[in-house]
């Protein structure tokens, strides 16, 4: 029995309960979900809805899958968390093997976090320690494009979009960082120029370039083309500057490659996991570096990278973390998103004809609409519950990441729940 009543606890969440990105006391009524499994979420009000979200792009796997929950038991029955200070265990050590083994070559080590915008946080410090270590402090500023998004800490909204975005409240009191023109999403050599010019001009205050591969996420849905993922790192190599990648949406097959760096087949010096790294069961994180970047910091003054969440390398986030994984390439991964692919290709195109509708685009298991307008965020949403759907709405954007699981009827039933979805917001 529930502790709560309905109404009542809607009161409570909206009194006590402060949801991300909303006003407190809230003023949009949430949907109380009771339980979820597969790709379906089912409302405390009756119903299902199918989740076309991956809940922020995480459950990969859907909800409930009997391995990872299997995991989750089999690691409660020895140890939920011990610290990470001076211990180690077995779910941790697999853990940072498998993304080892799995992830571009040449990263090495493994740090693990809490969360994406940890991941962050830890590989700028890494970088900016790194060139400490090196006798060049005056190497402290990033370079990224704009548009891009890389999480709500501190050095992470510092990288994000300045102008327009939910982070340009803090100008004037983040670090100044140089940003370059949002990238184009077909390839062309006069950008390509920019990216050399801006990285040479700023190569001696720069410690780092990050930018989210192939895919920019929250700020925008953008994709562009993978070349320009080398030419950072042939103009980075020329100008002494170390590459970090922000994977934290992209990895783990969403693009259609393990991870988005695959496309070009570039090693970043950093590459920062999240979200899908525990089959959205757990919040972790992971920073991956070279053993450059390792060795840097380890030959400096202060030899250690100090940086040491309370829950780093949690036992029963590594061990479902390591199922997920397992889970994922044991299977034939390909082909279902590019299944996902093709059926959001064919339910989402015919869009792009409708009034008000810019452009579509898709890649991987990503399918995105974007208005000439801001989207009514409840409309939309309403619309796209109407149809049978979880959408989450945000711009002028109406887009879809689902579970890689999800099957063909479900798949167009997002489709028909975006155009909803469209129409209304």
């Amino acid at each position: 029995m529930p502790e709560f009543p309905l109404p009542e606890l809607l009161d409570l969440d909206r009194r006590h309960v402060w949801h991300p990105y909303g006003p407190m006391p809230g003023r949009q009524e949430p949907l109380v979900i009771e339980s979820a499994s597969g790709v379906r979420l089912r409302p405390a009000d009756g119903g299902e809805l199918v989740d076309g979200m991956s809940s922020w792009w995480s459950a990969i796997h859907g909800y409930n899958h009997p391995v990872l929950n299997d995991a989750v038991r089999g690691q409660l029955e020895k140890m939920s968390h011990v610290m990470f200070g001076g211990l180690t265990h077995e779910p941790a050590v697999r853990l940072a093997k498998h993304l080892v083994d799995m992830s571009p070559e040449g990263l090495e080590h493994v740090f693990l976090a809490d969360s994406g915008s940890v991941s962050v946080e830890v590989a700028v410090k890494m970088c900016l320690q790194y060139w400490r270590s090196l006798g060049r402090p005056e190497k402290s500023r990033l370079l990224t494009w704009r548009g891009g998004y890389h999480g709500d800490t501190w050095q992470p909204m510092s990288v994000c979009d300045p102008e327009g975005g939910m982070h340009e409240l803090w100008q004037g009191v983040l670090p100044r960082q140089v940003f370059a023109d949002a990238p184009p999403s077909g390839y062309e050599e006069s950008y390509a120029e920019h990216l050399r010019e801006r990285i040479g001009a700023y190569a001696d205050e720069l410690a780092a370039v990050i930018v989210e591969p192939v895919v920019q996420g929250a700020g925008g849905m953008r994709f562009h083309d993978p070349a320009y993922l080398r030419v950072l790192r042939e103009a980075c190599d020329a100008h002494d500057v170390l590459l970090v990648f922000d994977e934290i949406a992209t990895g783990f097959g969403r693009t259609g490659a393990l991870f988005a760096a695959g496309h070009a087949a570039v090693t970043p010096d950093v590459m920062c996991l999240g979200k899908a790294l525990t089959g959205g069961y757990m919040t972790m994180a992971a920073t991956l570096c070279t053993a450059r970047v390792a060795q840097g910091i380890s030959q400096g003054e202060v030899p250690v990278l100090a940086h040491g969440p309370t829950f780093m390398g949690n036992p029963l986030a590594a061990a479902v973390a390591c199922a997920s994984i397992e889970l994922l390439l044991a299977q034939d991964w390909q082909t279902e998103v590019k299944r996902i692919e093709t059926g959001l290709r064919t339910g989402l195109q015919p869009l792009a004809a409708e009034a008000g509708v810019v452009d579509v685009r898709v890649l991987g298991a990503i399918g995105v609409v974007q208005l000439d307008h801001a989207v009514d965020m409840a409309a939309a949403t309403r619309a796209a519950v109407s149809e049978g759907v979880w959408l989450r709405p945000f711009r002028d954007l109406i887009y879809t990441m689902p579970p890689y699981i999800t099957g063909d009827e479900d798949l167009a039933r997002i489709c028909r729940a975006v155009a909803a979805a469209a129409k209304a917001g």
